[in-house]
């Protein structure tokens, strides 16, 4: 961020605000992690502050402190509503255009309340009158723990703020080992570290919390999993049915996608998820090296991300959506044969 920008936040906060922390629909640890991290610290400058997601999340993230306070968008309209229309400050995080907020989106554009927009994705809209936006992040809680840092606060960083950053991180860098990761990230985790984040207890509650329900599940993907050697890539899917077979709950899928991309010789992979809820299937691509499963899903897919991990969407059928993504890979034969 810009100084005046840093100087013109800190003035801002000077004084008691009404702040909303809204994130991305469907959150993740990153999403979650950042908002409840930002929540913390703004609660130590004595700000009203309220944290609103668009819809649930997983169990496996309802560990993390500050959950109690969450509202969800989905089954609280009003109050969300209300809370948006009367904000001053809105935080947008993990998410760069107000549609990756589902039903929230309307509330979010008219709301005339200040915005501030911290992201690691890429193509940000242009909305919010300051812009932290930094593709080479590993994540949205490295980001704010560096707002935290520019505003010269991290003697406030306790270890509830850490537990949130550090879950953040951990998650979108696949446990620290995708390329994102630089020897700052490993600082800042040892920094979180010393602050009272227990590095071992989280990913034990991320990780080590499997239902035999979802393991099930997972030994359907894998049976499901299949490759096309010539375009270096192995794909999944799942159908309505298969979910509903082995009681399927919201963060089951999670990584999934991972196996695929684990084989030897493959660049590209992806997995192929139906919603009869929402009239859609869901998708999932990760990559290696330079290959932009970015590019691959804004271009074909209605969706967008990063270089390396990506999601989409398709109003197709399952099996007309696989047949779409099979018939667009010669094209990126090319690039896929040379990582």
């Amino acid at each position: 961020m810009k100084k005046q920008d840093l100087l013109d936040i800190k003035h801002l906060f000077s004084t008691p605000k009404h702040i909303v922390i809204v994130a991305h629909k469907n959150p993740d640890g990153d999403a979650i992690g950042s908002s409840l991290g930002l929540f913390h610290y703004l609660k130590k400058l004595n700000h009203n502050v309220q944290v609103i997601m668009p819809n649930d999340y997983p169990e496996f993230l309802k560990w993390v402190p500050g959950n109690n306070v969450v509202l969800k968008y989905e089954t609280d309209k009003d109050t969300s509503d209300n809370l948006i229309n009367c904000a001053d400050v809105i935080f947008t995080l993990d998410f760069n255009a107000f549609h990756r907020t589902g039903e929230m989106e309307t509330a979010l554009a008219n709301s005339e309340a200040l915005k501030i927009m911290i992201d690691h994705h890429q193509a940000p809209d242009n909305y919010a009158t300051y812009t932290y936006s930094d593709v080479s992040m590993t994540s949205t809680c490295e980001m704010v723990y560096n707002y935290i840092d520019l505003l010269n606060d991290t003697n406030l960083i306790d270890a509830d703020i850490a537990t949130c950053l550090y879950l953040g991180i951990m998650t979108d860098t696949g446990s620290f080992r995708f390329p994102s990761t630089t020897s700052k990230t490993h600082h800042i985790i040892a920094n979180l570290i010393e602050k009272g984040a227990n590095n071992s207890q989280i990913h034990n509650n991320i990780y080590d919390t499997n239902s035999f329900e979802r393991l099930q599940l997972l030994g359907c993907a894998l049976n499901n999993l299949k490759t096309i050697p010539e375009s270096k890539t192995a794909y999944i899917t799942l159908s309505q049915d298969e979910l509903n077979r082995y009681n399927y709950k919201k963060g089951f899928t999670e990584g999934f996608v991972n196996y695929g991309l684990s084989l030897q010789g493959i660049v590209l992979a992806a997995i192929f998820i139906e919603d009869k809820q929402e009239g859609i299937i869901k998708i999932s691509l990760r990559s290696k090296g330079n290959f932009s499963v970015n590019l691959m899903s804004r271009e074909h897919f209605n969706g967008g991300g990063h270089t390396n991990a990506a999601g989409g969407r398709s109003s197709l059928s399952l099996n007309e959506t696989v047949e779409k993504f099979i018939s667009i890979l010669p094209s990126y034969n090319n690039a896929l044969n040379n990582e």
